[in-house]
């Protein structure tokens, strides 16, 4: 018995047999048998013989998990990674588009991680303020998407919106709610995700990028910080020439989305727009100014941050509000967060004059925050987004989209 080979591991005369045996090269004369149970067993039927290793034809019964497993029918799906062969095929057929080589396959792979799964549940309402930019979203990508029948032949939908505006004041928060309240597939760019260090892969990359946008229309490509992608193209002294052909191929997808019946929106965000090429601002049809917050947007977001609980000093809005002209949005919750470690800082102080460690459910309240814990926030959160206020402006009235009533 030592010296059988395993059930599972066959010798090439054993493979060979089995394998004339199971597609009928080599037919064996079928000796029908009484079993058990008095039925009769063909001997000859593939389906019931397997070989132990020593060239002798067993019974199903005597098979081994594995063989026997391997040995039903044909039909049934196998299993990879615990996962139908067959769903799995289904899945990578619909996730991607088919490709022409395996390495443009590699690379659609490698980008649809940038897609995100889900919601990244930000509706409007979230976001403080911005109406302006809001109302000009809706008209450019969430409503041809939810009614396609007016958007047609002049009315088409633009394929390229610009978000620009000092950082801070809200462009990334807009784009995850045009991803929430579109439900269209969103691939988060950035400039790692289309630049490579081998020649020729960034260019290969931007074509796979609409490819896979165009197969999973409708959807939406969010370039952040786009400026870091194709700023104004210089001479070829002064630009490496990999630069320029990833900003040239970037150009001719963006254009050739106007050719193609399926909705696709290219959403960019920079807070240097005056140093974005003419071509891409010619592409970028829809150009909206994300300003900083205006005082009812500010106090919306003080009430939000800092709530005044019952029973306590009610927190001075008024003035959060005048002292807090020319701050962006993050720069309010910078302040608000300054404002509520205050009172947790007392605790802090009262903690490290312990010798040991007090437990969890003994440890100190919180307090709530004071007006002078507001006064000792301001003096420590500066602006930090109100220095080229004045050329957005500029650039808004050269370039940007307004609504007229």
């Amino acid at each position: 018995m030592a010296d059988e080979p395993s059930l599972t591991r066959w010798t090439f005369q054993d493979f060979k047999l089995f394998y004339d045996t199971k597609f009928g090269r080599k037919r064996i004369p079928e000796t029908k048998e009484a079993d058990a149970n008095g039925r009769m067993v063909s001997d000859g039927d593939p389906s019931n013989v397997s070989s132990n290793g020593n060239g002798h034809l067993k019974n199903k019964s005597d098979l081994a998990i594995y063989e026997e497993y391997q040995n039903q029918d044909p039909r049934r799906p196998t299993y990879s990674n615990g996962v139908p062969s067959a769903v799995t095929d289904a899945l990578q057929r619909s996730l991607l588009p088919p490709f022409e080589t395996a390495e443009m396959r590699n690379l659609a792979e490698s980008l649809s991680r940038d897609i995100i799964r889900g919601s990244p549940d930000v509706n409007w309402e979230t976001i403080k303020g911005l109406e302006n930019a809001k109302r000009l979203l809706k008209e450019a990508v969430v409503m041809p998407i939810k009614y396609p029948k007016y958007f047609t032949g002049l009315l088409s939908p633009w394929k390229g919106i610009l978000l620009f505006g000092p950082p801070g004041t809200g462009k990334t928060m807009l784009a995850k709610a045009v991803a929430t309240e579109c439900k269209t597939t969103f691939f988060n760019i950035s400039a790692s995700s289309i630049v490579s260090k081998w020649r020729g892969d960034s260019e290969k990359l931007v074509k796979v990028l609409f490819e896979l946008a165009r197969h999973h229309a409708p959807s939406t490509i969010f370039l952040d910080e786009i400026d870091a992608i194709i700023s104004q193209r210089g001479e070829a002294r002064s630009e490496h020439e990999a630069s320029r052909r990833l900003k040239t191929e970037l150009l001719i997808q963006m254009d050739g989305l106007t050719w193609s019946e399926e909705l696709v929106f290219v959403l960019a965000a920079t807070n240097l727009p005056w140093e974005l090429d003419a071509a891409m601002l010619r592409r970028l049809e829809k150009r909206i100014l994300v300003p900083l917050p205006e005082p009812d947007a500010r106090r919306a977001m003080f009430e939000e941050l800092l709530p005044s609980s019952s029973g306590e000093e009610k927190l001075p809005y008024d003035i959060l509000v005048e002292r807090t002209e020319g701050y962006s949005g993050s720069d309010i919750r910078l302040l608000c967060k300054e404002a509520a470690m205050q009172p947790l800082r007392q605790v802090i102080l009262f903690l490290e004059d312990k010798q040991e460690v007090m437990p969890e459910d003994e440890l100190p309240e919180v307090g709530p925050i004071t007006p002078g814990d507001i006064e000792v926030a301001l003096k420590n959160t500066k602006p930090s987004a109100h220095l080229h206020a004045h050329r957005y402006e500029k650039f808004n009235e050269d370039y940007g989209s307004q609504i007229l009533q």
